[in-house]
Protein backbone atom coordinates (compact mmCIF):
# COMPACT_ATOMS: atom_id res chain seq x y z
CA UNK A 1 0.00 0.00 0.00
CA UNK A 2 1.19 3.31 -1.02
CA UNK A 3 2.87 4.54 1.90
CA UNK A 4 1.66 8.53 1.57
CA UNK A 5 -1.78 7.11 1.20
CA UNK A 6 -1.45 5.17 4.93
CA UNK A 7 0.35 7.94 6.18
CA UNK A 8 -2.83 10.16 5.23
CA UNK A 9 -5.43 7.63 6.23
CA UNK A 10 -3.88 7.12 9.99
CA UNK A 11 -3.87 10.90 10.35
CA UNK A 12 -7.75 11.20 9.31
CA UNK A 13 -8.53 8.42 11.38
CA UNK A 14 -6.93 9.48 14.47
CA UNK A 15 -8.61 12.99 13.96
CA UNK A 16 -11.69 11.14 13.76
CA UNK A 17 -11.43 9.26 16.53
CA UNK A 18 -11.15 12.38 18.41
CA UNK A 19 -13.91 14.23 16.82
CA UNK A 20 -16.48 11.26 17.68
CA UNK A 21 -15.33 11.04 21.49
CA UNK A 22 -15.69 14.93 21.68
CA UNK A 23 -18.96 14.70 19.78
CA UNK A 24 -20.54 12.35 22.15
CA UNK A 25 -19.79 13.97 25.07
CA UNK A 26 -20.24 17.42 23.56
CA UNK A 27 -23.42 16.51 23.13
CA UNK A 28 -24.26 16.03 27.04
CA UNK A 29 -21.85 18.95 28.02
CA UNK A 30 -24.01 21.58 25.44
CA UNK A 31 -26.83 20.33 27.08
CA UNK A 32 -26.06 20.85 30.30
CA UNK A 33 -24.27 24.15 30.05
CA UNK A 34 -21.01 22.71 30.56
CA UNK A 35 -19.64 23.32 26.96
CA UNK A 36 -16.60 25.00 28.01
CA UNK A 37 -15.54 22.19 30.21
CA UNK A 38 -13.06 20.73 28.27
CA UNK A 39 -11.03 23.76 27.67
CA UNK A 40 -10.80 24.02 31.71
CA UNK A 41 -9.29 20.68 31.69
CA UNK A 42 -7.19 20.94 29.08
CA UNK A 43 -5.33 23.66 30.39
CA UNK A 44 -5.66 22.46 34.25
CA UNK A 45 -3.86 19.18 34.03
CA UNK A 46 -0.71 20.96 33.27
CA UNK A 47 0.26 20.99 37.13
CA UNK A 48 -0.88 16.86 36.88
CA UNK A 49 1.84 16.19 34.38
CA UNK A 50 4.58 18.64 36.18
CA UNK A 51 4.26 16.50 39.44
CA UNK A 52 4.40 13.25 37.52
CA UNK A 53 7.93 14.21 36.51
CA UNK A 54 8.99 15.06 39.53
CA UNK A 55 7.66 11.38 41.00
CA UNK A 56 8.95 9.82 38.54
CA UNK A 57 11.68 11.79 37.04
CA UNK A 58 10.21 10.66 32.97
CA UNK A 59 8.13 12.67 30.67
CA UNK A 60 6.81 9.06 29.24
CA UNK A 61 3.19 8.89 28.27
CA UNK A 62 1.52 6.45 31.36
CA UNK A 63 2.91 8.83 34.48
CA UNK A 64 2.13 12.18 32.51
CA UNK A 65 -1.38 10.62 31.23
CA UNK A 66 -2.09 9.25 35.40
CA UNK A 67 -0.57 12.84 36.52
CA UNK A 68 -3.13 14.84 34.12
CA UNK A 69 -6.08 12.73 34.03
CA UNK A 70 -5.63 13.24 38.52
CA UNK A 71 -5.58 16.14 38.08
CA UNK A 72 -8.88 16.99 35.27
CA UNK A 73 -10.58 14.95 38.03
CA UNK A 74 -9.57 17.00 40.69
CA UNK A 75 -10.64 20.31 38.22
CA UNK A 76 -14.11 18.90 37.77
CA UNK A 77 -14.70 18.66 41.48
CA UNK A 78 -13.20 21.95 42.22
CA UNK A 79 -15.12 23.46 39.70
CA UNK A 80 -18.60 22.34 41.28
CA UNK A 81 -17.71 23.01 44.84
CA UNK A 82 -16.89 26.68 43.90
CA UNK A 83 -20.02 26.62 42.32
CA UNK A 84 -22.17 25.68 44.61
CA UNK A 85 -20.33 26.92 48.23
CA UNK A 86 -19.91 30.00 46.46
CA UNK A 87 -22.74 30.38 44.70
CA UNK A 88 -21.19 31.94 41.56
CA UNK A 89 -22.05 30.80 38.09
CA UNK A 90 -20.39 27.78 36.46
CA UNK A 91 -18.78 29.86 34.13
CA UNK A 92 -16.99 32.10 36.66
CA UNK A 93 -16.17 28.84 38.66
CA UNK A 94 -15.06 27.18 35.72
CA UNK A 95 -12.52 30.49 34.68
CA UNK A 96 -11.35 30.62 38.84
CA UNK A 97 -10.50 26.87 39.29
CA UNK A 98 -8.59 26.14 35.55
CA UNK A 99 -6.42 29.71 35.81
CA UNK A 100 -5.50 28.84 39.20
CA UNK A 101 -4.44 25.06 38.44
CA UNK A 102 -2.89 26.49 35.27
CA UNK A 103 -0.99 28.91 36.63
CA UNK A 104 0.36 26.63 39.08
CA UNK A 105 1.56 24.24 36.35
CA UNK A 106 3.00 27.39 34.69
CA UNK A 107 5.40 28.03 37.84
CA UNK A 108 5.83 24.08 38.17
CA UNK A 109 7.21 23.94 34.63
CA UNK A 110 9.42 27.01 34.53
CA UNK A 111 10.76 25.65 38.12
CA UNK A 112 11.76 22.30 36.00
CA UNK A 113 13.10 24.22 32.85
CA UNK A 114 16.77 23.89 33.58
CA UNK A 115 16.36 19.69 34.51
CA UNK A 116 14.40 18.59 31.62
CA UNK A 117 13.11 19.20 28.24
CA UNK A 118 9.98 20.33 29.59
CA UNK A 119 7.37 23.83 28.89
CA UNK A 120 4.06 24.51 28.66
CA UNK A 121 4.06 24.67 24.78
CA UNK A 122 4.88 21.02 24.20
CA UNK A 123 2.22 19.71 26.89
CA UNK A 124 -0.34 21.50 25.93
CA UNK A 125 0.08 20.89 22.05
CA UNK A 126 0.22 18.27 19.88
CA UNK A 127 0.92 17.72 16.52
CA UNK A 128 -1.46 15.40 14.94
CA UNK A 129 1.07 14.97 11.85
CA UNK A 130 3.60 13.42 14.65
CA UNK A 131 1.14 10.53 14.88
CA UNK A 132 2.61 8.48 11.91
CA UNK A 133 5.76 8.46 13.77
CA UNK A 134 4.46 6.44 16.82
CA UNK A 135 5.25 3.07 17.56
CA UNK A 136 2.73 0.41 16.77
CA UNK A 137 0.57 -2.10 18.83
CA UNK A 138 -2.27 -4.35 16.61
CA UNK A 139 -0.77 -2.66 13.33
CA UNK A 140 -1.33 0.73 14.25
CA UNK A 141 0.27 3.67 15.88
CA UNK A 142 0.14 3.62 19.56
CA UNK A 143 -1.65 7.05 20.16
CA UNK A 144 -4.74 5.69 17.11
CA UNK A 145 -4.55 2.21 19.59
CA UNK A 146 -5.19 4.52 22.77
CA UNK A 147 -7.59 7.13 21.40
CA UNK A 148 -9.90 4.07 19.98
CA UNK A 149 -10.08 2.09 23.15
CA UNK A 150 -10.58 5.57 24.88
CA UNK A 151 -13.91 5.71 22.52
CA UNK A 152 -15.24 2.41 22.70
CA UNK A 153 -15.44 3.17 26.54
CA UNK A 154 -17.15 6.46 25.94
CA UNK A 155 -19.52 4.36 23.34
CA UNK A 156 -20.05 1.75 26.14
CA UNK A 157 -21.07 4.22 28.83
CA UNK A 158 -22.77 6.26 27.23
CA UNK A 159 -25.10 2.81 25.96
CA UNK A 160 -25.25 0.96 29.15
CA UNK A 161 -25.71 4.92 31.30
CA UNK A 162 -28.09 6.52 28.03
CA UNK A 163 -31.37 6.67 30.55
CA UNK A 164 -29.33 7.94 33.20
CA UNK A 165 -27.48 10.64 31.54
CA UNK A 166 -30.66 11.27 29.55
CA UNK A 167 -33.26 12.27 32.51
CA UNK A 168 -30.58 13.57 34.81
CA UNK A 169 -29.75 15.99 31.62
CA UNK A 170 -32.98 16.91 30.73
CA UNK A 171 -35.24 16.59 34.16
CA UNK A 172 -32.94 16.54 36.84
CA UNK A 173 -35.97 16.68 39.31
CA UNK A 174 -37.70 13.78 37.88
CA UNK A 175 -34.56 11.51 37.92
CA UNK A 176 -34.45 12.51 41.67
CA UNK A 177 -37.84 11.26 42.15
CA UNK A 178 -36.79 7.59 40.13
CA UNK A 179 -33.78 7.40 42.43
CA UNK A 180 -30.76 8.44 40.34
CA UNK A 181 -28.18 10.41 41.98
CA UNK A 182 -27.66 13.31 39.42
CA UNK A 183 -24.36 14.30 41.33
CA UNK A 184 -22.99 10.50 40.57
CA UNK A 185 -24.16 10.57 36.67
CA UNK A 186 -22.49 14.35 36.69
CA UNK A 187 -19.06 12.80 37.55
CA UNK A 188 -19.85 9.92 35.78
CA UNK A 189 -19.84 12.29 32.31
CA UNK A 190 -17.34 14.83 33.68
CA UNK A 191 -14.77 11.64 34.37
CA UNK A 192 -15.40 10.35 30.87
CA UNK A 193 -14.64 13.94 29.69
CA UNK A 194 -11.62 14.28 31.57
CA UNK A 195 -10.23 11.12 30.50
CA UNK A 196 -11.15 11.50 27.00
CA UNK A 197 -9.93 15.25 27.12
CA UNK A 198 -6.16 14.10 28.46
CA UNK A 199 -5.93 11.22 25.85
CA UNK A 200 -6.68 13.32 22.95
CA UNK A 201 -4.49 16.45 23.54
CA UNK A 202 -1.35 14.89 23.77
CA UNK A 203 -1.88 13.41 20.07
CA UNK A 204 -4.11 16.44 18.51
CA UNK A 205 -3.73 19.59 20.80
CA UNK A 206 -5.78 21.41 23.53
CA UNK A 207 -7.21 23.88 20.80
CA UNK A 208 -8.96 20.72 18.49
CA UNK A 209 -9.83 18.52 21.76
CA UNK A 210 -11.44 21.74 22.79
CA UNK A 211 -13.14 22.68 18.97
CA UNK A 212 -15.23 18.59 18.59
CA UNK A 213 -16.59 19.25 22.37
CA UNK A 214 -18.15 22.28 21.22
CA UNK A 215 -18.25 22.38 17.34
CA UNK A 216 -19.88 19.05 16.22
CA UNK A 217 -22.83 19.31 19.62
CA UNK A 218 -23.39 22.57 18.40
CA UNK A 219 -23.96 22.21 14.91
CA UNK A 220 -25.72 19.50 15.03
CA UNK A 221 -28.06 21.38 18.02
CA UNK A 222 -28.97 23.70 15.18
CA UNK A 223 -30.31 20.78 12.91
CA UNK A 224 -32.24 18.40 15.29
CA UNK A 225 -34.02 18.49 18.49
CA UNK A 226 -33.85 14.60 19.54
CA UNK A 227 -31.09 13.09 21.36
CA UNK A 228 -30.27 10.15 19.54
CA UNK A 229 -30.31 11.63 16.24
CA UNK A 230 -28.20 14.98 17.68
CA UNK A 231 -25.16 12.35 18.45
CA UNK A 232 -25.44 10.25 15.20
CA UNK A 233 -25.12 14.10 13.41
CA UNK A 234 -22.88 15.52 15.87
CA UNK A 235 -20.77 12.02 15.22
CA UNK A 236 -20.78 12.57 11.21
CA UNK A 237 -20.01 16.17 11.20
CA UNK A 238 -17.00 15.68 13.41
CA UNK A 239 -15.66 12.64 10.80
CA UNK A 240 -16.20 14.86 7.93
CA UNK A 241 -14.28 17.74 9.61
CA UNK A 242 -11.18 15.38 9.96
CA UNK A 243 -11.35 14.37 6.94
CA UNK A 244 -12.23 17.72 5.06
CA UNK A 245 -10.17 20.08 7.35
CA UNK A 246 -6.64 17.07 6.59
CA UNK A 247 -7.43 17.82 2.59
CA UNK A 248 -7.52 21.27 3.25
CA UNK A 249 -3.97 21.37 5.50
CA UNK A 250 -2.33 18.97 2.85
CA UNK A 251 -3.36 21.94 -0.04
CA UNK A 252 -2.20 24.87 1.78
CA UNK A 253 0.70 23.15 3.71
CA UNK A 254 -1.12 24.34 7.09
CA UNK A 255 -1.37 22.93 10.32
CA UNK A 256 -3.58 19.90 10.28
CA UNK A 257 -5.16 20.55 13.85
CA UNK A 258 -5.99 24.14 13.01
CA UNK A 259 -7.33 22.99 9.17
CA UNK A 260 -9.62 20.99 11.03
CA UNK A 261 -10.91 23.42 13.34
CA UNK A 262 -11.49 25.68 10.38
CA UNK A 263 -13.44 23.39 8.36
CA UNK A 264 -15.71 22.67 11.58
CA UNK A 265 -16.13 26.49 11.58
CA UNK A 266 -17.18 26.64 8.06
CA UNK A 267 -19.54 23.92 8.54
CA UNK A 268 -21.42 25.55 11.69
CA UNK A 269 -21.45 29.23 9.42
CA UNK A 270 -23.09 27.05 7.25
CA UNK A 271 -25.53 25.32 8.89
CA UNK A 272 -26.57 28.51 11.08
CA UNK A 273 -26.73 30.70 7.86
CA UNK A 274 -29.27 27.70 6.42
CA UNK A 275 -31.09 27.50 9.19
CA UNK A 276 -31.55 30.96 9.67
CA UNK A 277 -32.71 31.28 6.06
CA UNK A 278 -35.65 28.34 6.60
CA UNK A 279 -37.19 30.42 9.59
CA UNK A 280 -36.60 33.69 7.80
CA UNK A 281 -38.74 32.40 4.48
CA UNK A 282 -41.30 30.55 6.43
CA UNK A 283 -42.22 33.24 7.98
CA UNK A 284 -45.39 34.82 5.62
CA UNK A 285 -45.58 38.30 5.68
CA UNK A 286 -49.46 39.47 6.80
CA UNK A 287 -51.48 41.00 4.12
CA UNK A 288 -54.04 43.34 5.19
CA UNK A 289 -57.68 42.80 4.76
CA UNK A 290 -59.79 45.27 2.16
CA UNK A 291 -62.22 46.80 3.98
Amino acid sequence: MNTEFLDAFWIMLTGSLVAVTGALLGCYLLLRRLSLIGDAISHAVLPGIAVAFLMTGSLSSVPALLGAAVVGLLCTWAIETVQHRAGVQGDAAMGIVFTFLFAVGVILVSSLAGNADLDQECVLYGELAFVIFDQTVLGMPVSTAILLANLLLVVAVLTFGYRGFFLTTFDPAFARALGFSTVAWHYVLMSLVSLSSVVSFESVGAILVVAFLVGPAAIAHLLTDRLPMMLLLAALIGISASVGGYFLAAALNANIAGAMTVVLGVEFLGVMNVQFMRKRWRVTPSVASPT
